[in-house]
């Protein structure tokens, strides 16, 4: 079945686009959802005057995120964490741990959004990855440190 997508879909395609998909797919997934449209020459107008108002709309939103990469660059986060003899970790620091410690930083970033494939488990500094917008990607400064006390 083919449809006209109205929103990005993730591995499927972006606004505007015209994809096959299965008929269950569309049917019980993307139909419902709002996410995308059957083809026909109206639907292909209102994708068209849709699609004019949301790359304004893009367009502005991806200005704000990479205003809000730029500061998320420059930001380096200090994590504690205890540590046992040989300088191992008692447990590990999650992407969770990563936006709570950028939510007192003042930046609400949801964790889904930080791109860590595995905890952390080594004191010292590493860049993570956090995709703030479709297209803008920062990378954050995120340092493991002992615990005192």
């Amino acid at each position: 079945m083919e449809v006209i997508l109205r929103e990005h879909v993730d591995n499927l395609g972006r606004r505007g686009d015209v994809v096959k998909v299965a008929a269950g797919y569309a049917r019980n997934y993307l139909l419902p959802r709002k996410l995308a449209l059957a083809v026909s020459e109206n639907n292909k107008r209102q994708i068209e005057r849709e699609k004019k108002v949301a790359e304004v709309k893009d367009a502005e939103e991806r200005s704000q995120a990479e205003a809000i990469a730029q500061r998320l660059g420059q930001l380096e986060i200090e994590i504690a964490r205890r540590v046992g003899e040989n300088q191992t970790l008692y447990g590990s620091v999650t992407s969770a741990d990563i936006a709570q410690a950028l939510q007192v930083k003042g930046f609400e970033v949801d964790k889904r959004k930080i791109q860590l494939h595995d905890p952390l488990k080594a004191l010292g500094e590493t860049m993570v990855p956090v995709r703030i917008h479709r297209d803008v990607t920062a990378q954050v400064k995120v340092k493991v440190v002992a615990e005192h006390g």
